[in-house]
Formats: structure tokens, C-alpha cells, sequence
């Protein structure tokens, strides 16, 4: 099967990774295009978890998340941590700038070293398909739809869509166990669960409790 490109054209009724209906996140054979204009092949992070991120210059949230994320991945990306950044200009317009002025705006200001790709759409008819999946994979309270600039999805080290934040949600929050939605028994941060790799029964046992 060739390697299925991320693009902006028809929407197609498979996910990226040419899995119907699947919820494990195939990486081996999407390709995204970065910011440079470059293919990039999404087999390089598989084994590895994942903070999938909209991200936006001009938003409210913009220097709070921006800020915190290059933190977050400075701190975790020596233990296989990625942080996967698409701009999105869907919401109030707020990324309108060139991709050149995007990779200047977030690697000066922010100093940001995580992957930015190409800027894409996240809702609607053009949405790319690694939202589609990422959507159709955790829905929840959040519904089909992103919300805002800097939703975040978490993929755990399996490929496995493990959390979904609203905009509003800290990046540092994300690693603070009293921000989430776990057994006390557990008392682990979804990150550290994400990097060491705890079994999905016992994920499950948690998210019951």
C-alpha cells in the first residue's frame, strides 16, 4: 500500500494510515509535509508518545502554551517524548502568516524545537486526515469538532489516543497528576504513563476508578 499524504483536498473514508474505523494510530505510512515544504514520513515517531497540537500566533493562548510546551519537550524528549505542532487558521484567523513566518514566529520568540508541519485545517470539509482520525478516536465531551486554537490530543507509545484537552488546559497541567481524570491508586501523570509504557489493562482499571 503507498503512503497516504496528508492534504487538504476531498476528504477520504479511511483513516490516514488505511486502517477503516481504526483506533490504534498507524504512523507507518502517513506523510505529512512540514514547514519547510519537506515530506516527512510519521514512521519515524512510531514507538514514541505524542502531544498532537494546533497551535496559532496570534491567539490568546499563543505565549502561555507555546512557552510551555517547548518546557514540557526540553524536559521529556530525551526519553522518545514528541510534540507535533500544526498551525491552523480556522479559529478567528489567528495563524494568517506564510509558513516561513510561523517557523520565524515559533523558533525565535519561543524557541521552540518540536516538529511544526504544514498548516492545515482541523474541522470541516478539507480536514486532514490525521484529524479525522485523531477526532474520530476521542471524541467524548468534546465532540467531533476541535473547539479552539491548542487542543491537545495525547497518543501513548502504542499509538493509542490515551487523552484529549480542551484549549484551556496548561501543557504543564498535562504532566500534574492532581489535573487529571485518574484513580487516586494510580496517582501517575498520563505523560509518565505514556513514556514508561503502563499496560492498557491497567489504564483501564484506572480510568474506572
Amino acid at each position: 500500500m503507498p503512503p497516504h499524504r496528508q492534504s487538504n483536498n476531498a476528504p477520504s473514508t479511511h483513516t490516514p494510515w488505511g486502517f477503516r474505523n481504526s483506533k490504534v494510530f498507524h504512523v507507518a505510512i502517513c506523510i505529512v509535509e512540514d514547514i519547510d515544504g519537506k515530506d516527512v514520513s510519521l514512521s519515524k515517531f512510531k514507538g514514541r508518545p505524542l502531544l498532537i497540537v494546533n497551535v496559532a500566533s496570534q491567539c490568546g493562548l499563543t505565549t502561555a502554551n507555546y512557552t510551555e510546551l517547548s518546557h514540557l519537550y526540553e524536559k521529556y524528549k530525551a526519553q522518545g517524548f514528541e510534540i507535533l505542532a500544526f498551525p491552523c487558521n480556522q479559529f478567528g484567523a489567528q495563524e494568517p502568516g506564510s509558513n516561513p513566518q510561523i517557523k520565524q514566529f515559533a523558533c525565535t520568540r519561543f524557541k521552540a524545537e518540536f516538529p511544526i508541519f504544514d498548516k492545515v485545517d482541523v474541522n470541516g470539509p478539507n480536514t486532514a486526515p490525521i484529524y479525522k482520525f485523531l477526532k474520530s478516536s476521542a471524541g467524548g465531551f468534546l465532540g467531533d469538532l476541535v473547539k479552539w486554537n491548542f487542543e491537545k490530543f495525547l497518543v501513548d507509545k502504542n499509538g493509542k489516543v490515551v487523552e484529549r484537552y480542551p484549549p484551556t488546559t496548561s501543557p504543564f497541567q498535562i504532566e500534574n497528576p492532581d489535573s487529571l481524570r485518574l484513580s487516586m491508586d494510580f496517582a501517575l501523570a498520563i505523560l509518565p504513563v505514556c513514556l514508561n509504557g503502563v499496560p492498557e489493562t491497567q489504564m483501564a482499571v484506572a480510568n474506572d476508578g
